[in-house]
């Protein structure tokens, strides 16, 4: 199912979301990535970061939560130990990107370019740690950051992934339009926090955490819908929806809610090999639509 995520020409429209995959070529221990349109890899940042106290990652009935903290090898190691291996992968590499500032921004970003992955992701959307959103809730810093990764990548894709913010993200998403987004990464987990009745402490070492898995489709649902009617659409700007999809049907209606492909995460922890059905049922449903592309659902849904 070739599938056109702006200037990204995806094999499949399946995506694995950044933090689900290591920092790329570990999940292909485990699933043959030609069954991935996409790898994002961890975030990486300018210096090593420890991440998060354990534990890190707890499973909740509708999906699970986690703080990691961006906890990564930093540029210079990951450059070194991992990008050698992520050539061989079968798809594309999305190299994931967060930092303090805009100086860490960009220095990490152009490194990611220089060394050819296929796209660069901002990662301004973290709930995790103490400067995981500095940019998303500030629209003139974020424009200012996105123009800056953008001069510093040339024409490498740049996608810019926001939090689920129903009051800033058309705002968000117009500002990381106008400082030169290529595609938007719709959403982050969503922040919260879960507590053990027993111990009367949090499940996870930093206390809260962000919300991932089925709980929370409906929502990304929602934003993404109204992100491309109000902003993406307009401007001609792709969306990769992510929140939740652990089946076809997951998938297909985040498609026809305006994404031009999806990203898979929690699902990834539950059974990597799940995509293959998702895969599956994409190419039956589009089939049974009467169409030729899975593109010409994107945003296809019937509201009235």
């Amino acid at each position: 199912m070739l599938t056109m995520l702006g200037p990204l020409q995806l094999h499949k429209p399946i995506v694995a979301a950044a933090g689900t995959a290591g920092t790329g070529w570990e999940l292909g221990e485990v699933l043959d990535l030609q069954h991935l349109g996409g790898v994002t890899t961890k975030s990486i940042t300018r210096e090593p970061r420890l991440g998060n106290p354990p534990m890190r990652v707890a499973e909740l009935p509708t999906g699970m939560v986690n703080a990691i903290g961006l906890a990564n090898p930093g540029i210079a190691v990951f450059l070194k130990e991992h990008r050698p291996k992520l050539d061989v992968l079968g798809c594309k590499v999305i190299g994931s990107v967060a930092g303090a500032d805009i100086d860490d921004y960009v220095f990490v970003a152009e490194a990611l370019a220089a060394s050819g992955l296929d796209a660069v992701e901002c990662n301004v959307s973290c709930p995790n740690t103490a400067d995981g959103r500095l940019f998303s809730d500030d629209p003139t810093r974020l424009r200012d950051l996105v123009a800056a990764v953008r001069a510093a990548i040339g024409t490498t894709p740049l996608l810019v992934k926001l939090p689920l913010d129903f009051q800033r993200i058309s705002c968000a998403a117009q500002s990381a339009i106008d400082g030169g987004a290529d595609i938007l990464t719709l959403t982050n987990t969503v922040p919260g926090l879960a507590i053990d009745p027993d111990t009367r402490k949090p499940v996870l070492g930093n206390g809260a955490g962000g919300v991932s898995g089925p709980g929370i489709h409906p929502l990304v649902v929602r934003m993404v819908h109204d992100v491309y009617i109000h902003v993406a659409k307009p401007a001609g700007i792709p969306i990769l929806g992510l929140g939740g999809i652990m089946q076809w049907r997951d998938a297909a209606a985040m498609m026809l809610a305006g994404a031009s492909a999806v990203g898979v995460g929690t699902a990834l922890f539950a059974d990597p090999r799940r995509v293959i059905k998702i895969n599956k049922g994409l190419e039956r449903w589009v089939l049974s639509q009467g169409v030729e592309s899975v593109q010409e659902l994107v945003g296809a849904a019937l509201m009235d």
